[in-house]
């Protein structure tokens, strides 16, 4: 059976046959995120073009529109995926609080009429000639980074309660609450969802959970009985088809969807729902129109792929030595994939409505950028397994490879300093000790 150890010196040992096993290759990681989030963006682009072509080709006569605008942030978004994947993990830990307090400005001004835009009684976006930014995608982003890293540094005392908790909660609380106000309870939730995969990583306490679970569902009551129209989504998930021409629209035609795709799908571009019927069908409930037209087996194969991405996540988060990069992966799996669930788990009918896209699926601009950005980092992680660091320095390297991504300098962010030994004054003949000094 093939053993890799964990040490700097990583290397493996093969089996009798003299090859390791697939899933023991050094590069295994590395290769499951790339065929993962690969397969994903590729699924995304070919359903985006699908559930936009009629209504690109009524506002824009063209049904290319809305697909040549998703296929230029997929590139912006591979630019990122590079970017993410030279980045040495030491420069993103440099960066975290500079990120976060950026998010937590961002968050701030996004709030303010005339600075952020408002869309359907929503203030989320920063409007940017034609384009828009989401603020909340980045603090995801920022609040993984920051949090890992600041565990890593308290790791000698959050053995100590007040170490543990501040200022990690109270900063992801912070962020949700900010992105409470826009409104959005779907994102918020996320933020939740990052928060409790940081604390449960470094070992927190079950009785933890259990009560910050407890405050969770309890603010989620309150904001849903302040707001009808939360309400309205909370009783549309207890029954789809109770107002299906008003409140329930999407969740009543979201099941017929998937209804009507069987197990085959009724074919890649004959959708019927993304004829009008659908709100929201190339975003929010792009999984219904995947249902649809490729059946429960292509919505087989999507969550296939998310399960092999969060596979990779966690082999990547077990496998490393340095702690940072085993919580940041660890809370970037549980981002992407629980995030994946929830929009999964309302088309279906087993969550409230929340609006939350589907991670490398869904159109959108800032949403795609940075979730390519997040595969990037998870990729990058995987290459720093010492496994992986021992065989990128004995491998030969092409301009190109070298291009694509740096060798890793070792397999953990804590640089350990060594001072070196104290010159004697008098420098004493070779072969001589030196004097000792009483």
């Amino acid at each position: 059976m093939t053993v890799v150890s964990s040490g700097p010196t990583a290397h493996v040992v093969t089996r009798p046959s003299g090859r390791p096993g697939i899933g023991d290759r050094p590069m295994t990681s590395f290769h499951l995120v790339l065929g993962a989030g690969g397969a994903l963006l590729l699924i995304g682009l070919i359903m985006v073009f699908s559930a936009t072509s009629v209504d690109s080709l009524q506002e824009n006569g063209s049904i290319y529109a809305s697909f040549s605008t998703q296929v230029a942030f997929a590139a912006i978004g591979l630019v990122a995926f590079w970017v993410a994947l030279r980045t040495r993990p030491t420069l993103l830990r440099r960066m975290a609080l500079p990120g976060m307090l950026l998010a937590v400005l961002l968050l701030i001004l996004v709030l303010i009429p005339g600075i952020g835009m408002e869309y359907n009684e929503a203030r989320r976006w920063f409007e940017i000639g034609s384009l828009s930014l989401q603020p909340s995608e980045l603090a995801k982003l920022a609040f993984v980074v920051w949090g890992a890293d600041l565990l890593v540094r308290k790791r000698k005392l959050i053995d100590q309660w007040r170490h543990l908790l501040v200022p990690l909660v109270p900063a992801g609380v912070l962020l949700a609450a900010l992105v409470l106000l826009q409104p959005n309870l779907g994102t918020a939730l996320v933020f939740l969802l990052v928060l409790f995969s940081l604390l449960w990583s470094v070992g927190a306490p079950a009785r933890l959970f259990v009560t910050m679970g407890a405050a969770t569902i309890a603010v989620v009551a309150m904001m849903i009985a302040a707001e009808p129209y939360r309400a309205a989504r909370l009783t549309g998930f207890l029954d789809p088809f109770a107002d299906p021409q008003g409140a329930t629209l999407q969740a009543a035609n979201g099941l017929y969807a998937l209804a009507t795709g069987g197990w085959w799908g009724v074919g890649l571009g004959n959708s019927r729902m993304k004829w009008g019927l659908l709100p929201e069908q190339d975003s929010d409930f792009i999984f219904a129109i995947i249902g649809e037209e490729l059946g429960f087996a292509g919505c087989l194969l999507v969550l296939s792929l998310y399960c092999l991405l969060a596979y990779a996540g966690i082999r990547i988060a077990r496998r490393t030595n340095d702690g940072f990069m085993r919580l940041a992966a660890a809370a970037i799996t549980v981002w992407l994939i629980g995030q994946a669930l929830i929009n999964v788990g309302y088309v279906v009918g087993l969550l409230p409505i929340t609006g939350l896209p589907l991670p490398l699926i869904s159109s959108g601009g800032t949403s795609l950028v940075l979730t390519m950005f997040a595969v990037g980092v998870l990729a990058n992680f995987a290459r720093h397994e010492p496994a992986a660091v021992s065989y990128l320095k004995r491998r030969r390297r092409s301009r190109w490879t070298r291009l694509l991504a740096p060798v890793p300098r070792s397999a953990s962010t804590d640089r350990k300093r060594t001072v070196p030994p104290r010159r004697s004054a008098t420098r004493p003949a070779r072969g001589t000790a030196a004097p000792s000094h009483r």
